[in-house]
């Protein structure tokens, strides 16, 4: 692939045959800054069948804009926190800002909180004092929790346990193998895959990914990153969430418009999103 080629978004696809939500995407880092830029990636989303997105902050600025882009059109909800990268910073006032945020309608969840052993931007110690906050919130709220677990499967385990789970957590981008997403799904939690579940090297994601029950299953772009299969590397925006669910749907072997009806409906009880009868 020529360094141009690499730059450049995948092309949009034809329309899924059904509504579908992108889980989990950042707007303002695809490059979004205005109601504008918004209802643009939007208008492209929609005219590849996903017709609601859920855009995530992993700071204080960035939560303050996605709740204030959530208003901008009516296809976009929000979800507030702070990224465990940028735990080693988390203050009291920070902690206000975002008790205001996860109040209002638009937001929808709480997150992405988490842990994160990858980065070294942040010490495990705060890290994980500020998921247990995040866990409280969502608690004290009512609104699901949104997870970021990167390297750090078992101590998320432990910290939900101790802590004791919200009502629904969502694992975002999840990122384990059969044996933790059966542990995962055994403990009620939601999984949500993104393009890094149609690689062809991930064989353990993959049969992740096969095994989890409609019914605890989202689909997510974590755009501007992880772009799926065949366009790896390439700009990723939240019109190819439908290169995912086909994808999703031939691993499972199952056909493709039940897959988005079954995944469109999860979204909509996890998020509490009115829901969508498609034409």
């Amino acid at each position: 692939m020529s360094k141009k080629d690499r730059s450049q978004r995948p092309p949009v696809p034809e329309a899924l045959p059904a509504p579908a939500v992108d889980a989990h995407t950042h707007l303002d880092a695809c490059g979004a800054t205005s109601a504008e830029d918004v209802r643009a990636v939007l208008d492209r989303a929609e005219s590849a069948g996903i017709g609601r997105v859920v855009t995530v902050a992993d700071d204080i600025d960035a939560a303050r804009w996605a709740a204030e882009a959530s208003t901008w059109d009516s296809r976009v909800f929000a979800a507030a926190a702070l990224h465990p990268t940028r735990a080693k910073d988390f203050t009291e006032a920070d902690q206000r800002v975002l008790e205001d945020l996860v109040t209002r309608d638009r937001v929808v969840a709480v997150g992405e909180t988490g842990l994160d052993y990858y980065w070294d931007f942040s010490p495990p110690q705060p890290q994980q004092e500020a998921f247990r906050w995040h866990i409280d919130l969502a608690k004290r709220c009512g609104k699901p929790l949104m997870i970021h677990d990167r390297e750090a499967h078992q101590d998320i385990l432990r910290i939900l346990t101790e802590e004791g789970a919200p009502e629904t957590v969502i694992f975002h981008c999840f990122s384990g193998d059969a044996e933790f997403a059966r542990a995962c799904v055994d403990r009620g939690f939601v999984l949500s895959f993104a393009g890094t579940a149609t690689f062809r090297n991930a064989k353990d994601l993959r049969e992740a990914a096969a095994l989890v029950p409609v019914e605890q299953l989202l689909v997510e772009t974590d755009a501007p990153f992880l772009t799926p299969h065949p366009f790896r590397g390439r700009p990723n925006e939240p019109y190819c969430v439908n290169y995912t669910l086909r994808d999703l749907a031939e691993l499972r072997g199952v056909d493709l418009a039940e897959l988005i009806v079954a995944t469109t409906a999860t979204a909509e009880r996890v998020f509490a999103l009115d829901p969508v009868i498609a034409a």
